[in-house]
């Protein structure tokens, strides 16, 4: 019991490190994966490597190669502007509209994608008379929703680990359960900060401001356990702000789709379509597989886009992933997860077994990578569910959707972002204001999501 409690140890105490030293995570885990499996786990070098997870690093270059043609070729800037124009003069449906429009975006691959709508959302939100806090919430909670689309990074670690380990977690399941908590979640947002008043409220001028081009605006955080929880002190977030001041005029109509944007769609749409006709006919669509097939159409008929593209794999992810998982997998080898998994039952009852870790997870993740924890629990979080008295697609999808919708916290990357595209005299506010958001997630969050879907399992 002692190394299996001295790995753990070291496991978290690679995360600690990690996250003051502002190291890449995955690159720390790997090795530490490696040291502890040979010299304490009595394991050989190639089992350790084995324990990388091929199928995700399918899955996640297949993905963030795919769509970042589509961000390339300037599909992703026409979509975003056709939206907004949609939405005309009615500032009651500008919040709905940012929400669709980050789930769309968080939907491509990388979740932290969708923080482009910031600098656009929260400038409109102060011109048209709309609470900052609202469309502040809009935009997070369309990133968490998005980010569990099976195309997605939360929803990819989250499924994929729950699959490796045996447990039958449908993607499209998934994406339901977080995009119907976030909408729940947006409906009391616009209960709480005014919504409902701006249904009589239409403007004269429409939407006037310049929308900023994705590709340029699209936040690269330096390391994925970077948070900017220092917003109080004046810093800068993670995207660059949008200054309304400079913005021009959009004409009435935006520019139409070129062939190759109107190819992209329609590659775009043939991926939902596959995706849902396989997962009906009770397949399991290897969604990296079909990115890399719709990819390969896309760099055939535009080369450029598709070389550039390449560059913008999202690489640090996969490493990330790849480490924590690698290190995961040591850890299950030498038992120490068989372990925890006895340690929660002496809990008491599995539900409020499901329950701490759902709390634990979005505790952590208020203020650490959510995909790291989502990469870290999803396995710790499996002898939970051996006994079969609970369903394990419940407690993984809860564990997943509590580790996301915490993420509007000013010391996350999602929520400082928020602050730091308002102006600054309501900075202090909306950081009051997001902080107790954030934090009654961690509450909220686990009695909602285990109450919805673990307790019914039960039963």
């Amino acid at each position: 019991m002692e190394q299996q409690i001295a790995a753990l140890a070291i496991f978290v105490g690679v995360f600690v490190l990690a996250t003051l030293r502002k190291v890449h995570i995955g690159v720390l885990m790997f090795a530490a994966a490696a040291g502890v499996g040979v010299w304490m786990a009595g394991m050989t070098i190639d089992k350790v490597v084995a324990g990388f997870p091929i199928g995700i690093l399918v899955l996640l270059v297949g993905v963030t190669y795919f769509f970042s043609i589509a961000q390339a070729n300037g599909t992703i800037d026409r979509i975003i502007e056709l939206a907004i124009t949609k939405v005309g003069d009615r500032a009651f449906f500008l919040p709905i509209a940012f929400f669709a429009l980050t789930i769309g975006i968080s939907a491509m691959g990388s979740p932290l994608a969708g923080l482009v709508m910031a600098p656009i959302g929260m400038p409109l939100a102060k011109r048209y008379g709309i609470d900052r806090m609202l469309m502040g919430i809009a935009i997070g909670s369309g990133l968490s929703a998005g980010g569990f689309a099976p195309t997605s990074l939360f929803g990819i670690v989250t499924y994929g680990t729950a699959r490796a380990a045996g447990i039958d977690l449908d993607p499209l399941v998934l994406f339901t359960v977080a995009l119907g908590t976030n909408l729940l979640l947006l409906a009391a947002a616009y209960v709480m900060f005014g919504g409902f008043r701006l249904l009589n409220t239409r403007t004269a001028d429409g939407f006037g401001t310049q929308l900023p081009s994705f590709s340029a605006s699209r936040p690269t955080p330096s390391h994925p356990f970077e948070r900017e929880g220092n917003i109080a002190r004046g810093k800068q977030a993670a995207v660059q702000v949008l200054d309304p001041a400079a913005a021009t005029e959009v004409p009435a109509s935006a520019s139409k789709l070129n062939r190759n944007q109107i190819i992209t769609v329609l590659c775009m749409a043939g991926l939902v379509v596959t995706v849902i006709l396989m997962s009906v006919l009770g397949s399991n669509p290897d969604i990296g597989v079909l990115c890399f097939a719709f990819a390969s159409v896309l760099t055939l008929r535009d080369p450029q886009s598709g070389k550039s593209a390449v560059a913008k794999i999202d690489w640090s992810t996969v490493l990330l992933v790849g480490g924590i998982i690698t290190f995961v997998g040591v850890l299950q080898t030498m038992g120490a997860v068989a372990m925890l998994g006895e340690a929660a039952g002496a809990v008491g009852t599995p539900l409020l077994a499901a329950l701490v870790i759902c709390g634990i997870g979005g505790l952590i993740s208020a203020f650490a990578s959510t995909t790291g924890m989502l990469a870290a629990l999803v396995p710790l979080a499996l002898p939970l569910v051996a006994s079969g008295d609970i369903a394990g697609w419940a407690v993984i999808a809860a564990l997943g959707v509590c580790s996301s919708i915490v993420d509007v916290s000013p010391f996350s990357t999602v929520g400082a972002t928020v602050v730091a595209t308002a102006d600054a005299e309501e900075r202090p506010r909306i950081t009051r204001l997001l902080t107790r958001w954030g934090l009654s997630m961690v509450v909220i969050g686990p009695l909602l999501l285990v109450g919805a879907l673990v307790v019914p399992s039960s039963l």
